[in-house]
């Protein structure tokens, strides 16, 4: 399918970047019955969706036009969480429009103010940046939106989970009432769509993110660790991979730092990414990455927000993540555009059960495995060596001279273990690790109960043991709202295509209930359940309740009551 664009410079475009066809968030955008609305899509990082807004702004920028008229006040607005998703999408949106003639100015925090209100005042067709700088343009009189024709918020789910609603609740405010919104975000949480009924016209809704969880090009494994070990694990996994760029997360600054120094001391080209660095070193590490005078970066969450690295094959979770969520957007930095990614998470035995429901409710099914051995990469570096490139290569005059005189003076056997010795000395060495080998959750076989009688409980009758791997749910009903299994029960059964036997332990409180489901069951549910609200009932993945709170028991007269 070819691209439907209007636009003949855009065409020319993407013509000369090789694009042929379009994603499927492209060909979305793209749709005649989606041409001039306000959109809210529901797309994943690295599916292409800055090109797919970039084609979609077309139609109200430039039209059938070949080139932009002089530039002035902005057409167009971006607004992006961070800095480095802000010079990415100016970087993509150059490329774009270059042929018609488009002048794209960025505002991001870190950078001079000084210097972007000068290209403001020069005049920019669009402009790209982060909320808090564009605030503080337009709170200074430096920035004009009053002939805007269009918004973009991209990545909406970021930039309110950093806070940013105020600032664009103002942004918003300052744009014309007749415009374009649209916005992008890779899940459409309740706070994304109350912002979107506020701020958009005839809202086209598209969702074309991947509903399975995770990416389709992404290869995801889990690997048994001991907590010790988890640096030597990680040196193991990356010599196992020798991915050309391989990205490491960590939960805190100073866990990046030790992670980085360990790295480099075993011969790694390592770069880090935090909160700490300022913008300017921020920017020389990502640029080493892309120049591959880097091969590995160990980052943050909030660091390496919105990154695009071309060419990164392997993620590694050398931190468990905080939730799901933020398992797939760190996945998300590999699988991009086509390419296929791995992923590696990282489980101590003491984090596994807290790693299966977050890999449930994500939808993930990993391979399961314990670190990579240290016998196994030798056998792999041996297999590399004798496919390298080097014995291949035509041989030039001065190559074959000097092995003349090196075979003249040496052995044949010791020429080879010389290269041998040469070719293992640029490798860092992979360290000695074992597997803890705990086993995958095993239901254990039910005691039978001393008596006939069933226990009472705030289920059906017959008490639901928890399952030790299972997901924990939270549904917005409780006592207050006169929640009763009796009928909680089947809903959950119709809403998430499971069984009650699949159905453990339902507490209920006086404004919520939690539920949990079985393992194996738990990525179906939360797939079918995932951003529904039928009759005022919602159901979202949580942590799991207290353990000591006891499962909800009903009052004896409340149990023959018919639900309500």
């Amino acid at each position: 399918m070819a691209f439907l664009s209007s636009s003949p410079p855009l065409l020319r475009a993407l013509a000369a970047r090789d694009y042929v066809d379009p994603t499927p968030v492209q060909a979305a955008v793209l749709d005649p019955g989606a041409a001039e609305r306000d959109l809210l899509v529901s797309a994943q990082t690295g599916s292409g969706k800055t090109v797919a807004y970039g084609l979609a702004l077309a139609s109200t920028l430039i039209g059938e036009a070949e080139r932009f008229e002089r530039a002035a006040e902005p057409l167009a607005l971006v607004i992006a969480p961070t800095r480095e998703l802000a010079l990415q999408v100016q970087a993509e949106l150059s490329w774009l429009y270059a042929e018609a003639g488009a002048r794209v100015v960025s505002c991001v925090g870190g950078m001079d103010p000084r210097r972007e209100q000068r290209q403001l005042a020069e005049g920019a067709h669009i402009v790209v940046g982060t909320p808090g700088r564009l605030r503080d343009h337009l709170e200074r009189g430096r920035l004009d939106l009053s002939v805007l024709r269009a918004v973009v918020l991209d990545e909406a789910d970021e930039m309110l989970d950093l806070g940013f609603r105020e600032d664009l609740e103002f942004i918003l405010q300052a744009t014309p009432t007749e415009r374009r919104t649209l916005l992008f975000s890779a899940t459409l949480p309740r706070a994304i769509v109350t912002l979107a009924r506020s701020f958009q016209r005839d809202t086209m809704r598209i969702e074309v993110a991947n509903r399975d969880g995770g990416h389709a090009d992404i290869e995801y494994r889990a690997v048994r660790v001991h907590p010790r070990e988890i640096s030597h694990a990680v040196v193991n996994t990356l010599r196992h991979a020798e991915a050309p760029t391989a990205l490491v997360f960590c939960n805190t600054r100073e866990a990046v730092r030790h992670l980085q120094s360990s790295l480099a001391e075993r011969g790694f080209s390592v770069v880090a990414l935090s909160g700490e660095l300022s913008q300017s070193e921020r920017n020389q590490a990502l640029q080493a990455l892309r120049d591959r005078r880097a091969r590995v970066c160990v980052a943050t969450d909030v660091a390496a927000r919105g990154i695009d690295l071309p060419g990164l094959d392997l993620v590694i979770h050398a931190d468990l993540p905080h939730d799901a969520e933020a398992l797939q957007h760190r996945s998300g930095r590999t699988g991009r555009a086509g390419r296929k990614g791995v992923s590696v998470i990282l489980v101590p035995a003491s984090r596994r059960r807290r790693a299966e429901q977050m890999m449930a409710v994500a939808g993930i099914v990993p391979h399961w495995s314990g670190p990579p051995p240290a016998n196994e990469i030798r056998r792999l570096d041996q297999d590399r060596l004798l496919g390298d490139p080097l014995f291949t290569e035509e041989a030039g005059e001065e190559d074959t001279a000097l092995a003349g005189v090196l075979l003249g003076r040496h052995s044949p056997e010791s020429v080879a273990v010389a290269l041998a010795r040469l070719y293992r000395a640029r490798l860092p060495a992979p360290e000695e690790v074992s597997d803890p080998g705990f086993a995958q959750p095993r239901r254990e076989p039910r005691a039978e109960p001393r008596s006939r009688m069933p226990a009472p409980s705030g289920n059906e009758p017959g008490r639901r043991e928890p399952d030790e791997g299972g997901a924990w749910f939270r549904l917005n009903v409780g006592r207050a709202t006169k929640a009763d299994p009796k009928w909680l029960l089947p809903m959950l059964c119709r809403r998430g295509g499971v069984t009650k036997g699949e159905i453990g332990p339902i507490r209920i409180f006086e404004r919520e209930t939690k539920v949990q489901i079985r393992q194996d069951a738990a990525a179906r549910f939360a797939k079918l359940v995932r951003g529904t609200e039928i009759a005022g009932i919602r159901i979202e993945p949580v942590g799991a309740p207290d353990p000591a709170l006891p499962v909800t028991r009903l009052p004896r007269r409340e149990r023959g009551r018919k639900s309500v």
